[in-house]
């Protein structure tokens, strides 16, 4: 395969680099010969990223946090197979848990890794039995050390004990819940290492990019204590600054793509800028991103008066209003349910919360079925609204909700939650949405802002929408549950 001229490949140092005060690992030299004898050839930017990622601290990690931020296709993967080789069989880790924000990708890390498995024979008295059943894929060594791979859940990683490493492959896509059920997990280990490896985040069109956001903030503001991270892009202030002469200079992409002339072609870059708009190429391959705010401190419903409001024993007494959101990328979509309780106190709930939209209509049809629903509703401006046609072919009527209510709908719910007129049951979903939550302008009112909020607010704009049809309703004598 004819690169190009090595004067212009790849930049094997990153543009912004963090490195913790600690020494080599002790065991480097027999590190380095064990990649060998893997039949691995690291590009020396991956050798310096385990290298310092490695290095010691007395008897810990040097770096409770690893974070690999570059345009893809640069051999992220690469590492992270050495690296949980290298971990497990060599040092001795009992747990490596590898989650990704799609199935497909945490099958292809599995199956990646099983194959350079099967090509080193040698490893075969280390191996035990490798799973491959669909969502139980896991790779066990003698010894009781494994390697899990899991798609994100909210839930994914509970049921495990000392986790000592924890890899966020595609971080650009972490939401804050996944993080939540994972993390008790590994600060219950002895020595624990996060790993979080990714590439720049558009918040335009990724819901959940707060997460990596906010280990790259700790970069650049010097709040470095344990992390170690690197990251290859060009120096931007978003994506919408870099102008088409700039993008179409190989120089820059060698800047912004450490495997450039390696194993990413210079035509092959070229016919991907000819096929994606400037601002997509700017943040896929120069790594620019449109990085979300990671601001906790403001929100427009108070976190401390919401807290307060829990109740984990709450229930709607009588009828129940659903309200659905999709979000802009299509993604994930979020059913709430609201009602009023016994006390006349109005309840607020996620009643269903999955990624994509494939499963929101036929589990809307469900629940109508189910319970006593007195109406279903969703933003008729919004990307729920391409649902509302196949719903009403299932005989549901949907209230499709204007402009000007909506911003009366988002006005009412801060209002519940400051007059204290509102419980839910403390789930994190909705508090992680009203803690990245930012608002737009309409008219004299405001609605929750989709594409400048931090995180993803599909619960939350359900659950506006949800709370102002139940407004409106009365309580019957029944009680119901959606958990």
């Amino acid at each position: 395969m004819v690169m190009v001229d090595p004067a212009v490949r790849g930049a094997q140092e990153p543009r912004i680099k963090i490195v913790p005060e600690g020494e080599d690992h002790p065991r480097w030299a027999e590190i380095v010969r064990f990649v060998g004898r893997l039949g691995y050839e690291l590009d020396p930017w991956q050798w310096m990223v385990l290298r310092n990622a490695l290095r010691r601290d007395g008897d810990r990690w040097a770096a409770f946090t690893v974070a690999v931020c570059a345009p893809r296709q640069n051999g992220k993967n690469s590492l992270l197979e050495v690296l949980e080789l290298v971990k497990t069989v060599l040092l001795g880790e009992k747990l490596l848990i590898h989650t990704a924000h799609l199935a497909d990708t945490s099958k292809e890390a599995f199956h990646r890794l099983d194959a350079l498995i099967d090509t080193n024979e040698w490893l075969d008295g280390e191996l035990r039995h490798i799973w491959r059943a669909n969502g139980m894929e896991m790779i066990e060594f003698t010894g009781g050390r494994r390697i899990r791979f899991r798609t994100r859940t909210r839930g994914g990683g509970r049921g495990y004990a000392n986790c000592s490493t924890a890899i966020f492959d595609e971080a650009m896509f972490l939401p804050e819940v996944s993080m939540a059920a994972i993390f008790p997990v590994i600060t219950a280990s002895e020595d624990p290492q996060i790993w979080y490896t990714g590439s720049a985040v558009d918040q335009e069109s990724m819901d959940d990019g707060v997460a990596f956001a906010r280990v790259r903030e700790r970069a650049l503001s010097g709040d470095t204590d344990r992390l170690a991270y690197f990251e290859w892009s060009l120096d931007a202030d978003g994506p919408d600054d870099v102008g088409e002469d700039v993008s179409a200079d190989p120089e820059v992409w060698a800047r912004a793509n450490p495997a450039f002339g390696i194993r990413i072609r210079e035509d092959t870059i070229r016919e991907e800028r000819s096929n994606i708009d400037n601002r997509s190429f700017a943040v896929e391959r120069l790594g620019v991103g449109d990085w979300p705010s990671t601001d906790q401190h403001q929100t427009v419903v108070d976190l401390v008066t919401w807290k307060l409001l829990t109740d984990e024993n709450s229930e709607i007494l009588g009828p129940v209003c659903l309200a659905f959101d999709v979000s802009p990328a299509r993604s994930k979509a979020t059913i709430c349910a609201a009602g009023k309780r016994g006390d006349e106190l109005l309840h607020v709930e996620v009643a269903d919360e999955r990624e994509g939209t494939g499963w929101l209509v036929p589990r809307l049809v469900e629940l109508c079925r189910e319970h006593n629903i007195a109406s279903v509703l969703c933003d008729n401006r919004g990307p729920a609204a391409s649902m509302v046609h196949d719903l009403e072919s299932q005989s549901i009527d949907v209230q499709a909700v204007t402009g000007n209510d909506y911003g009366r709908a988002c006005g009412l719910f801060v209002d519940v939650v400051n007059e204290k007129r509102l419980r839910h049951l403390g789930t994190s979903q909705l508090r992680a949405a009203i803690q990245g939550a930012k608002v737009r302008e309409l008219g004299d009112a405001f609605a929750w802002a989709r594409k400048k909020s931090a995180v993803d607010i599909t619960p939350l704009v359900s659950a506006t929408l949800a709370l102002w049809g139940a407004e409106a309703l009365d309580p019957g004598p029944a009680s119901w549950s959606f958990g």
